[in-house]
């Protein structure tokens, strides 16, 4: 659309009002001008579209659209291709609903395996995670569908995540936090990008000029739009002058009077509005605001159950598998009845239909003995359970069994709070092996967690979160008609001991520090339960002529088994150099290759010269060092192949660092000379102010009277009630919900005058 204003022709008030949404997922039209609104939904893995305005934590009334299996297990299949066509697809679903922006990828860095929201997220490297988010918005985009890069930027927890502050030193911020989105902006140009709830170093992501304008806009080249996450704008005035666009949701005129008196006295320039006006009307130009053709039910569902068995990890395997027909199979476990097929919040999915494992056996005429093993939403213990599953097991030739975290374990809003699974689901598959050593674990999980069990059964599939089609998808790996082409995208920890973030996180309430530094994942090089890149498959391949320069590396994969297969070729890079402190080793490059039994192929891998840099944080830019690296090619991030060392005689060979600091940081004085400044002390929670949580102020008499009132008056309908997932997420939400988000949420019903008020109430008690 070509006809809308410039915003330069538009009124100071109709260029304010286009900066707050109209309600929960619209932009604000403006009749009289001619100008629109656009439709944004959530859908990072599926669309999650509400025709109405929706409830503002949005978990509830969306229409069916295919579940897609979430980004841990796109992610897993190490395939752009597919991620591409996952995105294609959702764009869509998207245009037959009439939604303009899908809210979605989020590609923040799995910097603890404990995060509630990992599901949500690609991978712990931001290497892999940029490209696979740059696959997906490409995939969107060229479908007329606009892309959301979120949570911009550390958004690593869900613990606190409205008031929180991420404290984190330059270079970890730009090598490891910033990089995959840069990676994905500058490839894929996405229409809109997300600014976080937490503030960073200090400052609300959503009033972080030198993040959104500094970074974004001028360094990467980013034009399109930065809009809030739902409630997470902290000052609009401020947030207009740092590069922020559009404030969500619509707050009905909540910060409309601030901005215009800021204008008004010069504190903010007019200039600044105009052009975040601009940006707005630029996104509704871009915009289709039709609806498309409906979904195609079935070819969608087909591409889920092909992307959930591309994404089911093969950890391992004595030969058991594929299974052979005419196999006498024991199924144990709830989750083949009913399963756990995505992660709870914002992202959940009405799906168009949910295949089951015990449903596609079922289809297939195989005969199954059938056992529960626990309860699928809570797991309490339960010893007949497993009773009855033992038998089931003795009785076959092979247990499956299906284990994995119940919904309540992990969701937007909180965190875990260990890596274990439930005691039921170890003692179902330890008692399960214990019957028939003959046994197949799968796992359903969001997230990385233990296995005391893990040298017991026969074979271990990570199928992770299957989406829609999961069940039908499993049954398709166990029997080979589709093989589990994934590899960790993550490392899975032989305990938190191995978490170099451990000692750190969630923090404090209002700060965390990350003085873990560079090393998450892989890069902290302990020994592993698993390691980010492992996976098996049902073929076996081998790689021969491997060469390499300083930007490329070649090699022969060859399938010499007798199946058709893929495999993931990695190429991680080992700096020699010496001139500035790095991890062991860091991934620089991959390919996905599948081939045909029998077949060879020449596979080339570019090594980006970003590859080799580190961000000098006094010089302000990335350099190269100068000397020796080793270009490792590996099956996994601990299982190197070959190796290649080339030589850079252009680089640097001298970097300013702070002396005497560790990889960890674990001193304040170590974190001090790392920061480069003295340690910023959290927030007090006292007096209270628009950024104080209600459980601050309900620590008072008239606090918890208000905080019961906001409960009372949260829309939440009797199936959320009997949803023990989706209470918790609200229960969080509301303990951890500032004042100012409270109004936002409120939809006009709560004003600053009214807050203001509150607060110099709540201000005059002392606790009680």
């Amino acid at each position: 659309m070509t006809d809308l204003p410039e915003a330069s022709a538009l009124t100071l008030r109709q260029q304010v009002a286009l900066l707050s949404g109209s309600d929960a997922w619209n932009t604000q039209p403006l009749p009289e001008a001619g100008v629109p609104s656009c439709a944004l939904s959530d859908g990072p893995h599926g669309l999650r579209f509400q025709a109405d305005a929706g409830d503002r934590l949005g978990v509830s009334g969306s229409e069916p659209s295919t579940c897609f299996p979430t980004a841990v297990t796109v992610a897993s299949a190490w395939d752009e291709e597919l991620a591409e066509r996952i995105g294609h697809a959702l764009a869509v679903e998207a245009r037959a609903h009439g939604v303009d922006v899908v809210l979605g990828p989020g590609l923040n860095i799995k910097r603890h395996p404990l995060c509630g929201r990992n599901f949500e997220y690609f991978s712990e490297d931001p290497l892999l995670s940029g490209r696979l988010a740059a696959a997906m918005v490409n995939g969107l985009q060229r479908h007329g569908v606009g892309a959301c890069l979120k949570h911009y930027a550390v958004n690593n927890q869900e613990s606190h995540r409205y008031v929180v502050d991420a404290v984190v030193d330059e270079r970890t911020l730009r090598e490891l936090y910033l990089s995959g989105f840069e990676y994905a902006v500058k490839t894929s140009r996405p229409w809109t990008v997300m600014a976080a709830y937490n503030s960073v170093n200090g400052h609300p992501a959503t009033q972080h000029r030198r993040l959104i304008t500094g970074i974004l806009r001028e360094e990467w080249g980013f034009d399109g739009l930065v809009m809030s996450d739902w409630a997470a704008t902290n000052d609009r005035v401020a947030a207009v002058a740092a590069g922020m666009d559009l404030e969500m949701p619509g707050s009905k005129g909540l910060f409309d009077r601030e901005v215009l008196k800021a204008v008004a006295s010069r504190r903010l320039p007019a200039e600044l509005v105009t052009a975040s006006a601009q940006r707005v009307l630029d996104l509704v130009a871009r915009s289709a605001r039709t609806r498309g053709p409906a979904i195609p039910v079935d070819e969608h569902d087909a591409l889920a159950r092909r992307a959930a068995a591309a994404g089911t990890v093969l950890l391992t395997n004595d030969g058991i598998l594929p299974l052979a027909p005419g196999t006498r199979v024991a199924l144990i476990g709830a989750f083949a009845d009913q399963p756990r097929y995505q992660g709870s919040g914002s992202s959940l999915v009405n799906p168009t239909r949910i295949s089951t494992a015990r449903a596609e056996f079922a289809r297939r005429g195989i005969e199954v003995a059938y056992a529960p093993g626990y309860d699928p939403n809570d797991s309490h213990a339960d010893p007949d359970l497993i009773a009855e599953a033992v038998a089931a097991a003795r009785s076959c030739d092979v247990a499956v069994v299906l284990a994995g975290l119940p919904p309540v374990y992990e969701s937007e809003g909180f965190d875990r709070t260990d890596l274990g699974l439930p005691g039921q689901h170890d003692e179902l598959v330890t008692a399960v092996c214990a019957a028939n050593p003959r046994t197949v674990v799968a796992l359903s999980n969001g997230a990385p967690v233990l296995m005391p069990w893990k040298d017991a059964p026969a074979a271990i599939l990570e199928s992770y979160l299957g989406g829609q089609a999961g069940g039908a998808a499993l049954v398709d790996v166990l029997y080979g008609d589709a093989e589990p082409g994934g590899r960790l995208a993550e490392t899975f920890p032989a305990s938190l001991d191995d978490v170099a973030a451990e000692p750190y996180f969630p923090g404090e309430p209002r700060q965390v520090q990350y003085r873990e530094g560079l090393y998450v994942g892989y890069r902290h090089d302990t020994t592993a339960l698993f390691p980010f890149g492992h996976g098996l498959g049902y073929t076996t391949f081998d790689w021969s002529d491997v060469a390499a320069v300083r930007d490329t590396v070649t090699l022969t994969v060859t399938n010499t088994g007798t199946r058709a297969g893929s495999d993931v070729v990695q190429v991680y890079l080992h700096d020699r150099t010496g001139v500035v402190a790095r991890p062991r080793r860091s991934l620089a490059g991959f390919a996905k290759v599948h081939l045909a039994a029998g077949q060879s192929t020449t596979v080339t891998i570019d090594v980006p010269e970003r590859a080799y840099a580190f961000y000098d944080v006094v010089a302000r830019e990335w350099r190269t060092p100068a000397g020796e690296f080793d270009l490792e090619i590996a099956r996994s991030s601990a299982d190197v192949v070959a190796t290649v060392t080339v030589t850079v005689s252009d680089g640097v060979s001298t970097a300013a660092e702070p002396a005497g600091t560790p990889p960890i940081a674990v001193t304040d004085e170590q974190f001090r000379r790392r920061l480069g400044r003295p340690l910023p002390r959290p927030r007090s929670v006292r007096p209270f102010t628009r950024d104080s949580t209600l459980d601050e102020v309900a620590t008072t008499q008239l606090g918890r009277l208000f905080k019961s009132a906001l409960w009372r008056a949260a829309p939440i309908d009797e199936a959320t009630r009997d949803n023990p997932v989706e209470l918790a997420m609200y229960e969080h939400s509301l303990a951890e919900l500032p004042l100012r988000a409270a109004a936002i949420f409120s939809g006009g019903k709560l004003r600053w005058r009214t807050i203001d008020l509150l607060l110099r109430l709540f201000n005059s008690f002392g606790r009680r």
